[in-house]
């Protein structure tokens, strides 16, 4: 086990993904592929690097496959023996070995808090991480990984952060914050006073916002508990932990890594353009492509003001 004794990662599947239907009428958007692996995966990795072998997913009404993504196809792995395909089959049965992973479901999409309440059975008293996996993180460090050592210098909750621009603010939870010295965790650490759920612009002076990572402790459920619905109806996290930061320590770690907001349809397109790029064998192809097109569209005809 590592030095700060976490092994459990809540990851929230349950949403509609109404953002990309039709694809997602059928196909739960947690299995869209980036590059060559469904976003969901990232995120299972990431938290296996950082440690964390006990994944707990939050699943709804129509979102089996995603556990099914991570349970063991003998089927499949025979089929892929049986033609010479011995790489895929141990491609595939690597995922069902990377880690143990259970399943609870939230009844409703009633908001990211209510999910991760719904993983308290197998939580227990304990802390633990979540990972959101529409926000998809590419960084040297995993990001959980980054919040973990956080974690193990400041007790309490921690939640990821980086300054987004001022018309943005309204997509993102956004923290008031003070700056503490911390030799620790190279300056990095600030303590949080105060939450907004995406404030309009304008209205904030802070511009950190949260971005899909946090190590929290189980406090957090009973300040669920006591959470009103917020923002669209719905139990939003950020309300709960700002309760919680009343009466107990909420950190922000301000992470080093590049965040992709998979759950936009821009955000998607530019996830899978910057993974694309980075594997061996998409990587020159794509590159040359991109080129070409960027060429086509600066001789373009077209005019770009209408």
């Amino acid at each position: 086990m590592s030095s700060h004794g976490i092994r459990k990662v809540v990851i929230p599947a349950a949403g509609l993904g109404s953002r990309f239907l039709p694809a997602t009428k059928v196909v739960p958007k947690e299995l869209l592929p980036i590059a060559d692996k469904p976003m969901i995966q990232f995120a299972v990795e990431e938290a296996v690097a950082s440690g964390l072998d006990r994944i707990i997913l939050v699943i709804g009404r129509g979102k089996n496959l995603v556990a099914d993504h991570f349970h063991r196809n003998f089927y499949m792995e025979r089929m892929l023996e049986a033609h010479g395909q011995g790489e895929d089959a141990a491609l595939i049965r690597q995922l069902c070995e990377m880690a143990e992973v259970h399943t609870v479901w939230q009844d409703s999409p009633l908001g990211l808090a209510d999910a991760v309440r719904s993983a308290r059975s197998v939580v227990g008293d304990e802390p633990f991480a979540v990972i959101l996996p529409d926000a998809l993180i590419d960084a040297p460090t995993p990001c959980i990984g980054q919040l973990l050592s956080c974690y193990e210098k400041h007790a309490g909750c921690v939640v990821a952060t980086q300054a987004v621009a001022p018309q943005e603010v309204d997509r993102y939870g956004i923290l008031d914050v003070v700056p503490m010295p911390d030799p620790c965790c190279g300056g990095r650490t600030l303590r949080v006073i105060s939450l907004t759920e995406r404030p309009q612009p304008g209205s904030t002076v802070s511009l950190y916002g949260i971005f899909g990572r946090y190590v929290l402790d189980p406090d957090i459920f009973s300040c669920i508990d006591h959470t009103e619905p917020g923002l669209g109806g719905e139990l939003q996290l950020t309300d709960a932990l700002h309760l919680y930061s009343g009466s107990r320590p909420l950190f922000a770690y301000r992470f080093d890594g590049v965040h992709y907001d998979a759950g936009s349809k821009l955000g998607f397109l530019e996830a899978n353009v910057a993974f694309a790029l980075k594997d061996p064998a998409l990587g020159g192809p794509l590159r040359e492509h991109l080129a070409g097109k960027i060429a086509d569209f600066s001789h373009s005809p077209l005019d770009l003001a209408v």
